[in-house]
């Protein structure tokens, strides 16, 4: 199985690529888009939502269906090659009258058109 990087390719920009997965997100979030979250991602990309977990393929509309309202911000990404930490916090308000603080990094590596490959994300809560 070969493994691209950002030298593989003169068209794909790491940081670019990771400036538009983090505006996308914090649009995304904010309007519960899944859709536009889903299209920063190639088909079969591994996402592990929280260290020690399994990766849920339904993980995303599953936390949406549970928020009624996210106000979240994300950081400029940190690129190296074609891998990319980017820092975000959250204030959720959940449909069940709860409300969550999340802080966290998503580190990312992208493939030759910009697209996530592999998306681990680090997080807290309270």
């Amino acid at each position: 199985m070969k493994t691209w990087s950002s030298l593989d390719s003169p068209c794909m920009d790491t940081r670019d690529a990771a400036q538009r997965w983090a505006d996308v997100w914090e649009r995304g979030w904010r309007g519960h888009d899944a859709d536009a979250i889903k299209a920063l991602y190639v088909d079969g990309a591994f996402w592990q939502q929280h260290p020690f977990r399994e990766p849920d393929p339904g993980y995303l509309s599953r936390v949406f269906d549970e928020e009624e309202s996210a106000d979240c911000e994300f950081d400029t990404p940190i690129v190296d090659g074609d891998r990319a930490a980017v820092g975000w916090r959250a204030k959720t308000k959940l449909v069940d009258g709860g409300a969550e603080d999340l802080v966290g990094v998503s580190l990312l590596r992208f493939d030759v058109d910009g697209l996530v490959i592999e998306h681990r994300d680090i997080w807290v809560g309270r």
